[in-house]
């Protein structure tokens, strides 16, 4: 019986991530669009991994992690090398299938989403030669 009821928090747990995921990424392309970025996907799943969200803005094409944490330092610190090297594996496999994208630039970037803040966009935050 206990078995079951850890069973059902740890997918209620699951469940909460998902959607507050699904949630961040909403508010993370509402916050691009009104920046002026035109959203061209979002989980865009490729062999890979996934990317959070594709966005164009004039000859920008921006590849984006979406971050959500309690504060700017946690969102920060959960920014790792292998993301950064899965979401640019990622972005070259879905611009291979995308000849007329090919000349854009292209811009590896992240939005952290904190609780009672502005969303933090920072153009090219996925680079891995920088600290953020």
């Amino acid at each position: 019986m206990a078995d079951e009821a850890e069973l059902s928090n740890e997918t209620r747990e699951r469940r909460r991530r998902h959607f507050g995921g699904l949630a961040a990424e909403g508010l993370a392309a509402l916050w691009l669009a009104l920046k002026g970025y035109r959203i061209l996907g979002r989980r865009v799943k490729t062999p890979a991994g996934e990317i959070d969200l594709i966005a164009m803005r004039g000859k920008r094409l921006a590849f984006v992690e979406v971050k959500r944490r309690r504060d700017g330092l946690a969102a920060e610190a959960s920014i790792l090398p292998r993301q950064r090297q899965r979401v640019r594996r990622a972005a070259e496999l879905w611009l291979k299938r995308r000849p007329a994208l090919q000349g854009h630039e292209m811009g590896f970037d992240v939005v952290f989403l904190m609780p009672w803040r502005v969303p933090r966009h920072i153009e090219n935050g996925l680079r891995d030669h920088e600290t953020l």
